[in-house]
């Protein structure tokens, strides 16, 4: 096919095209900072590493820090739309074909799986191309994201919502369309809508991997497994601790205590749930009082110096804590807490500070709306630097993942 010149096109706020080279760059980006700053070599401790939900933000972070941080060889899942004719490939798509052409280019191993990484047959094939290829896994990361899910021993699709419980919220948050600072109402959520959203975001797949693992022989001894989450400031708890979401974090760490000690039976091994920092993705754009909350938090952190994206963040869960031979550092509740700067408490009182102050008019200067845009177009590889967006380019780009 020609090449052609891709323009950014958008539905409401939602991008529903990608460019690949923008993409790519993006990802060299990332391999940049990771081969920079990781402990590099072959890491004692982990070798052989499993990430579910690889194709962006922190799952896709996660195999960079790994691979190209501490040499560990990667198989990454994830479920993306390949390009066809004119119609460009999903952004996580292009970001694996170029993760996998930097690791032939750079001596890296890594394969991918795309398919439903819900569904028992990708599990038996994870399975099976760990037994053929790679042996035994040290690390299991947890880090899908969907707003639906079937399940495949009921053959039910569950769809989650975003609600309160209880009683209805309203905050401050961005109408991202008008860029406009406004207010949503987040309707309480009916029981079963409590259940749906627990049954997309709570733990069962990820219990459910973890004992097929087991099943199949696949996990090592000591092999441990984390999941991600965000946890958030006491301004955004009506969504993120007491709402629906809240509902499946909850269920989330109570599997990680299941887990926890199934592991240690089996395998001496541990599963934890990392607390990662706010960033955006294109789930978190759409929650109500988040692009406001991170407008802000963003201004906070940068100009503290302390701000970072996905990369920084899982450079540092690989480096200081992960591969660490006695483990991650944990707070009471057994949790690793890479929010640690997000939380700080001069972070969040500059940024509880500036919330009654900000409004449409003062927007640009009170919050980092400008940085929250860009990293929002740069998630589907537009407005990243040193990309010349006239240029024609090839969008039919392939690669053998498994």
């Amino acid at each position: 096919m020609p090449k052609q010149v891709v323009k950014q096109r958008s539905r409401g706020f939602i991008c529903v095209n990608a460019h690949p080279v923008g993409c790519a760059r993006n990802v060299e980006n990332q391999i940049a900072y990771a081969s920079e700053r990781g402990l590099g070599g072959t890491n004692a401790r982990i070798r052989n590493v499993l990430v579910i939900g690889a194709s962006a933000g922190y799952g896709l972070a996660t195999r960079i820090a790994a691979g190209w941080g501490m040499g560990c060889r990667t198989l990454g899942v994830f479920l993306e739309r390949p390009p066809a004719g004119r119609r460009t490939a999903t952004a996580g798509y292009y970001n694996c074909v170029a993760l996998h052409r930097a690791a032939e280019r750079d001596g890296i191993w890594a394969r991918s799986v795309n398919g439903d990484a819900y569904s028992d047959e990708l599990k038996d094939s994870v399975v099976r191309a760990v037994a053929e290829s790679m042996g035994k896994l040290d690390l299991v990361v947890y880090s899908l994201a969907s707003p639906k899910r079937t399940n495949p021993r009921t053959g039910k699709t569950h769809s989650s919502s975003l609600k309160a419980i209880g009683s209805s919220y309203t905050g401050k948050t961005i109408d991202l369309a008008k860029s406009a600072v406004t207010t949503a109402t987040v309707r309480p959520a009916s029981r079963h809508e409590i259940d749906e959203t627990v049954a997309v975001m709570g733990g069962e797949d990820w219990l459910w991997w973890i004992d097929r693992l087991l099943e199949g022989g696949a996990l090592g001894e000591g092999a441990r497994t984390v999941a991600y989450s965000y946890y958030g400031p006491e301004l955004t708890w009506p969504i993120y601790r007491d709402g629906t979401i809240g509902a499946a974090k909850h269920d989330l760490k109570q599997t990680s205590d299941l887990l926890d000690e199934r592991l240690k039976k089996a395998v001496g091994g541990a599963a934890w749930i990392s607390v990662n920092k706010a960033v955006i993705t294109q789930a978190s754009a759409a929650i109500p009082v988040v692009p406001l909350y991170v407008s802000l938090l963003f201004r906070v952190m940068k100009d503290k110096g302390i701000h970072e994206g996905c990369i920084e963040q899982m450079t540092r869960l690989m480096t200081d804590h992960l591969g660490q031979a006695n483990g991650p550092a944990l707070d009471a509740d057994r949790l690793i807490r890479l929010d640690d700067l997000e939380m700080r408490r001069d972070v969040q009182r500059a940024v509880a500070d500036l919330w009654p102050q900000v409004s449409t008019k003062s927007l640009a200067a009170l919050a980092d709306y400008t940085g929250f845009k860009r990293d929002f177009n740069n998630l589907f590889g537009f407005g990243v630097d040193g990309v010349d967006y006239s240029e024609a380019v090839e969008t039919e780009l392939f690669w053998d993942m498994r």
